[in-house]
């Protein structure tokens, strides 16, 4: 079973930083795929950003329009962990973030969904 923690949250003033920590600890899994999601209260859970080194050591990103040029996922494979390092945060990206894993491969947009491993979530609030 695949394990994913995340860690990092936490409360922020607006204009700040924080960066988020995902450790995959389990089985190995043949998807060289993970993201971020959240979902902030009264909506629906919503892609923030992936990234894929299927290609070895080739990574693909892609950011939400909303998060682009703010926040940047990043991985460390000595440690099974990926990142999120959001910066210039806003009252609208307060939310639960959670981690995902896929199971298997994709590509492009098609990266943005179809995930099958979750983690807990971690709280971040933004204050105004």
């Amino acid at each position: 079973q695949l394990q994913l923690v995340e860690s990092g949250g936490g409360l922020v003033q607006a204009g700040g930083s924080l960066r988020l920590s995902c450790a995959a600890s389990g089985l190995t899994f043949s998807s060289n795929v993970m993201a971020w999601f959240r979902q902030a209260p009264g909506k629906e859970r919503a892609f923030v950003a992936y990234i894929n080194w299927s290609a070895g050591t080739t990574y693909y990103v892609d950011y939400a329009d909303s998060v682009k040029g703010r926040f940047t996922i990043s991985r460390d494979s000595a440690k099974n962990t990926v990142y999120l390092q959001m910066n210039s945060l806003k009252s609208g990206d307060t939310a639960v973030y959670y981690c995902a894993a896929r199971g298997s491969s994709c590509s492009d947009r098609g990266c943005r969904a179809g995930y099958d491993y979750w983690g807990q979530g971690t709280q971040v609030t933004v204050s105004s």
